[in-house]
């Protein structure tokens, strides 16, 4: 319930702003890709301001993430190794553990 409360009090205002700025920048501009002849239309794409900079963000957010993924990739790889190694110990006490009961079931009781 908490969750819920937090994630309104957050996304709602948000979202109120996220909807106040694309209103607010409506008008339509040009990206020109060419440097040289920045007229030419081949090479130039026309959207609302908004457009841009939400793509910009989310191009953003996604290269950061890509980042960070690829930063904490050794990180990963050692705590799958030590996964590994935690079972392969731990099929071993159990052997042991079986191997040990054996063990005094066989001996005589007292």
């Amino acid at each position: 319930m908490a969750k819920k409360i937090v994630n309104l009090l957050i996304l709602l205002p948000l979202g109120v702003i996220l909807i106040v700025f694309c209103v607010a920048n409506r008008q339509s501009v040009t990206l020109a890709f060419n440097p040289f002849r920045p007229e030419d239309q081949v090479l130039a794409v026309s959207a609302p301001f908004f457009v841009f900079l939400v793509v910009a963000l989310i191009t953003g957010m996604l290269i950061g993430a890509a980042a960070t993924w690829f930063s904490q990739g050794k990180h990963r790889k050692r705590a799958r190794t030590e996964a590994k190694e935690a079972i392969r110990w731990q099929s071993e006490a159990d052997r042991h553990k079986n191997r040990a009961e054996e063990i005094a079931g066989q001996l005589p009781a007292r």
